[in-house]
């Protein structure tokens, strides 16, 4: 079976968790934390940065820096992980599900002021696939409505808006280093804060509420309780592997790319036959080479695709269910229809995508899912 992903190792993450653990220091913000730090604050000029067990533990850590309550309304998009709306709705807050754009499951920037009342308090976009929404919309509607805007950033490590870094372009945004990213700690997450307002806050809640980073530094003479936190900062362990894969993002991201483009290369011409679709890179984005999905013409086109593709030893898979719809939301959602959103989380096919997938395995998925549309969906069979 070809996986749908794979986890890749430099070589160096070993020997980085057994210096940590001969350290003394496993247990966070020790010399391999400030080490991530320094280099996405150098790589990317984020103003400052906090590695998290999780992005989940990002974006709450954002809901709680932004004050969000009980009778506040946060919008975001309805195709996203759960974790994008659970860490508002653990503050209070009711949520606004946006559509999708229809050429790309990114929000829809046209459909977010006329969500805007006097209760919402920030707008959270998801930069889906690491392709970036469109945020000088996005970021005009904000500043007019004096709105906070977070991005959650979980798949967007390496890439643009116009030049600049994503992440670093709301108040707040948030990463993900689990193992299916581009670099990877196994779990782990990022806070970037970008907002001055929030620096010194952040720390404290990052440290269980406290002024223990402070302390440490040598800046008070003792810590204590000053305000709501949790342990949200991860262990020396998680940091130093982490470290060892971002002194190889440069060659992460290149391979990745260039399996990307040899995906693309093979499936263009089912593509140019209307058969499937690639959803648009717009010119303001880049690509960071994420995933490889496409969007096929119906769900029951995919699930037959995903069955032969099965049989043939190659695990594909679909993404998020909408929000909007869910088990747990759908009776708190204000009923407006969001076609877009339900048309990607029905059609959205995603191929394995990993550091170590050959060239050969990519001409057999690749392969694969040419025949199924040559002797299957041409005959009116799917």
């Amino acid at each position: 079976m070809i996986p749908f992903n794979k986890p890749y190792l430099t070589g160096k993450e070993t020997e980085y968790m057994t210096l940590a653990a001969q350290s003394g220091k496993l247990s966070g913000n020790g010399d391999f934390t400030r080490k991530c730090h320094f280099y996405f604050e150098k790589r990317y000029g984020y103003r400052k940065v906090l590695l998290t067990t999780s992005c989940t533990d990002a974006l709450e850590m954002c809901a709680i820096l932004l004050d969000i309550r009980s009778g506040d309304e946060v919008i975001m998009p309805s195709f996203t992980f759960v974790s994008t709306a659970n860490a508002f709705v653990l503050r209070g807050a009711s949520i606004r599900f946006a559509d999708s754009a229809s050429d790309c499951p990114n929000i829809d920037a046209g459909k977010i002021e006329e969500l805007i009342n006097s209760r919402t308090r920030a707008i959270v976009v998801v930069h889906y696939a690491g392709v970036a929404c469109d945020m000088d919309k996005i970021m005009e509607i904000a500043h007019k409505h004096d709105l906070f805007v977070v991005e959650d950033a979980a798949q967007a490590i390496d890439s643009y808006y116009n030049k600049r870094p994503l992440g670093s372009i709301g108040h707040l945004a948030a990463f993900s280093f689990h193992e299916t990213k581009n670099v990877i700690s196994g779990e782990g997450g990022m806070l970037v804060i970008n907002d001055p307002r929030f620096l010194e806050r952040a720390e404290i809640v990052w440290e269980k509420g406290t002024n223990r980073a402070a302390f440490y530094r040598g800046e008070v003479d003792k810590y204590g309780w000053y305000d709501i936190g949790s342990s949200f900062l991860p262990s020396e362990i998680t940091a130093a592997f982490l470290l060892a894969q971002l002194e190889q993002m440069d060659e992460i991201q290149q391979r990745r790319k260039y399996l990307w483009n040899k995906y693309f290369g093979q499936l263009k011409e089912i593509e140019e036959n209307l058969l499937i679709s690639f959803t648009i890179l717009p010119g303001f984005a880049t690509n960071n080479a994420h995933q490889f999905y496409f969007v096929t013409r119906n769900t029951n086109e995919r699930a037959g695709l995903i069955a032969c593709l099965k049989e043939h030893d190659v695990q594909a898979i679909f993404h998020y269910l909408p929000l909007h719809k869910s088990e747990y939301y759908k009776n708190l959602h204000d009923g407006r229809l969001l076609p877009e959103a339900d048309r990607f989380s029905a059609c959205i096919l995603r191929l394995p995508f990993f550091y170590k997938l050959s060239d050969d395995e990519i001409n057999y998925i690749a392969q694969t899912v040419k025949e199924y549309y040559r002797t299957t969906v041409r005959r009116g069979r799917s």
